[in-house]
């Protein structure tokens, strides 16, 4: 293993101590060996490759204190406006417009993606395609609707041809998602999608692993369930999302219906 230089361990020591503030002190470790995971092959090739990509520079944002000290619509606009026309990576080649996130500031439950396709690219907003429908059915499901909940991504970029998001990409973005998630301040967090958990998690498991608990994570909760493009693919995985919603119902004392509106 090469060693690391003076730069790469204070980059590295920066990134480890910003995790630590945000109370994630367990972190994963790529193995030389593949561990067996709930997803396609092209995100286990995808995430491989991004081991050996280059690091990012370190990313400048506002500190969570002075956005503390603003009004929530008020905070979201300058973390906005802090990513501007953003450069930081290479998703920006080929994007057309940041996604930035939307819904309820004030919202009990916040959903987090992976990352932007094509229709979202488009309309600058997350969810809006055939996954963002079902997420909708999914929402209605819980008996509230997704003027209620707060939709964000990892990645505010669409990765080109909507592969998965690489490792120093997301390294890159999610600093602004964390800071989204201070301001949001959500009771619960439901991470859809491998990416979304491990990255927020900061854990390395299989799907089936990661669902079907509630961790403490920051200052709040977190679940994870199905990506709802995953359940596109397997329509027979949506009785086990279901499950994890309905387990983040119970957590938040809401009534839980007896199944699913739509499907």
């Amino acid at each position: 293993m090469t060693p690391l230089t003076p730069e790469a361990k204070k980059a590295l020591s920066a990134r480890v101590q910003f995790y630590r503030d945000l109370g994630i002190h367990s972190f994963y470790r790529r193995s030389e060996a593949p561990v067996a995971e709930a997803h396609t092959p092209e995100v286990e090739s995808t995430m491989a490759k991004s081991s050996s990509a280059a690091k990012p520079a370190p990313v400048k944002v506002k500190s969570l204190p002075v956005l503390n000290d603003l009004s929530k619509t008020a905070a979201l606009d300058a973390i906005r406006a802090d990513i501007g026309d953003c450069t930081r990576c290479r998703l920006s080649k080929e994007r057309n417009q940041i996604v930035f996130g939307t819904g309820n500031m004030d919202a009990d439950i916040m959903f987090v993606g992976e990352g932007p396709g094509a229709d979202e690219d488009e309309q600058g907003l997350p969810f809006v395609g055939r996954g963002g429908q079902l997420l909708n059915n999914m929402i209605n499901a819980m008996g509230i609707k997704r003027e209620d909940v707060y939709i964000a991504n990892v990645v505010k970029c669409r990765p080109p041809g909507n592969r998965t998001p690489e490792r120093d990409e997301c390294d890159t973005c999610s600093p602004f998602l964390m800071q989204q998630i201070e301001v949001v301040k959500p009771k619960i967090i439901v991470a859809l999608g491998a990416v979304a958990a491990k990255n927020l998690l900061g854990l390395n498991d299989s799907m089936a692993n990661l669902r079907g608990q509630i961790y403490d994570f920051k200052n709040t909760n977190l679940a994870v369930t199905y990506h709802p493009a995953y359940l596109l693919r397997d329509p027979r995985q949506k009785a086990e999302a279901w499950k994890d919603l309905q387990m983040v119902m119970k957590h938040l004392g809401m009534k839980v219906p007896a199944g699913p509106k739509n499907g």
